[in-house]
């Protein structure tokens, strides 16, 4: 008896760019020096895939950097790679630009298990991404974005219906054209970048894009909210030492202060870069510094304009 299901899918995936067998040629008898160059090839055609979606990009950066101030959340909900690559991004904004470790979140089909070992069927499960986000409370002011190479994993298409439902704002990132979950998103980010250099193995070009565009929206919406100054992290957490050099080189960069004037001014101000910064351009006391922050909701240049008034 036939499998009318597997038969169906079968050949919807026929349809799909990331499924398409690659024309780069018999990789088995490559040489080491050709495969890397094939490789390359392949890898430097994601860069204009992901410019071609600068506007839906630059609309779901505006999604979240409006939500955010009222309260809201951004969410990464995928399954294997395209989880993974939220979940990384997630992990990577706390030390990074200062934020709660609940202001942005990675979810993974199957569980934070299923970051380092597959789960069986976890992502065609389209009820449990609709439970994952009443688990996680998803409400109007949250942004949760889908990410799926094909565009039609049920998991995630179940998340982003079940977001909306809730009024959410709602994005999906494909690397197919006319994703399913494109369709159920507000935005749909759909990066096609064609087949990947060993047949659908998303986890590379298509990877590649997905990890490119999770990082324009967390980071550039996080510039939208104040955590950079020109171009500077002063909202990274010094947790080692590494980041306590960078913390005093970046006071030392935006101030012109010594090494030692830098160290007193962050000491001063509880090692906030910010407030560390206010201190030197402005002759604020520390306290002054981190009451006038307060008052701008935390924007630097903001606080800076405000004492040449």
């Amino acid at each position: 008896m036939p499998d009318r299901t597997l038969d169906a899918l079968r050949d919807t995936l026929a349809t799909l760019d990331t499924e398409a067998v690659s024309d780069a040629g018999d990789l088995d008898v490559m040489t080491t020096a050709e495969l890397v160059a094939a490789m390359n090839r392949e890898n430097a055609r994601v860069p204009a895939a992901v410019e071609a979606e600068s506007a839906q990009i630059a609309a779901a950066v505006d999604m979240v950097a409006e939500r955010m101030p009222r309260g809201g959340r951004l969410l990464y909900v995928g399954a294997g790679t395209a989880g993974r690559i939220g979940v990384l991004d997630a992990s990577e904004i706390p030390p990074t630009f200062g934020t709660a470790p609940g202001l942005v979140v990675g979810v993974m089909a199957g569980g934070d298990v299923a970051i380092r070992t597959a789960v069986e069927n976890a992502e065609d499960d389209a009820e449990a991404g609709a439970a994952t986000v009443a688990a996680h409370g998803v409400g109007p002011d949250d942004v949760l974005v889908g990410i799926s190479a094909s565009g039609r994993t049920p998991y995630v298409r179940g998340a982003l219906a079940a977001a909306n439902a809730v009024g959410a704002g709602t994005v999906a990132i494909a690397n197919n054209r006319g994703s399913e979950i494109g369709a159920v998103a507000q935005i749909a980010i759909e990066v096609v970048v064609g087949p990947e250099l060993v047949s659908g193995s998303t986890r590379l070009k298509a990877g590649t894009a997905q990890k490119l565009v999770v990082n324009a929206i967390s980071t550039l919406a996080m510039i939208k909210l104040g955590k950079v100054y020109g171009s500077l992290m002063v909202d990274l957490r010094a947790t080692n030492e590494k980041l306590r050099a960078r913390s005093q080189r970046t006071v030392m960069t935006a101030t012109g202060a010594t090494a030692a004037e830098a160290t007193d001014a962050l000491d001063a101000a509880h090692g906030w870069i910010k407030a560390a910064i206010l201190v030197r351009q402005s002759g604020l006391s520390a306290t002054e510094a981190l009451l006038l922050l307060d008052d701008h909701g935390g924007r630097l240049r903001a606080a800076l304009d405000s004492t040449k008034e």
